[in-house]
């Protein structure tokens, strides 16, 4: 596995609806992951790592917090680190 890459992945994790917002907070917290949309019984998250084992780690261990009834990988992009080091921005989308 190269070092000069970097993973990252976007999912949607469905929660119980009452829960999101506790569950949105909780997926914050989460080195790596970032919330990026909520509504009823759903959140959007990105998940950033070193290698796709850790976005998968990262995503199993979202499937099993209290509220999550599901976690679904929707996208996956391995970036070489050159192309994601000008000025913090990415060209890769």
């Amino acid at each position: 596995m190269s070092d000069s890459r970097h993973h990252v992945s976007s999912a949607v994790v469905v929660t119980r609806p009452e829960l999101t917002e506790d569950v949105a907070a909780r997926l914050a917290a989460i080195e790596g992951v970032e919330v990026h949309a909520t509504g009823a019984g759903k959140i959007v998250i990105v998940i950033e790592g070193p290698h796709s084992s850790v976005l998968g780690e990262t995503l199993i261990g979202i499937s099993a917090m209290d509220g999550v009834l599901a976690a679904h990988m929707v996208f996956e992009q391995a970036l070489e680190m050159k192309e994601t080091i000008d000025d913090d921005r990415t060209h890769a989308a």
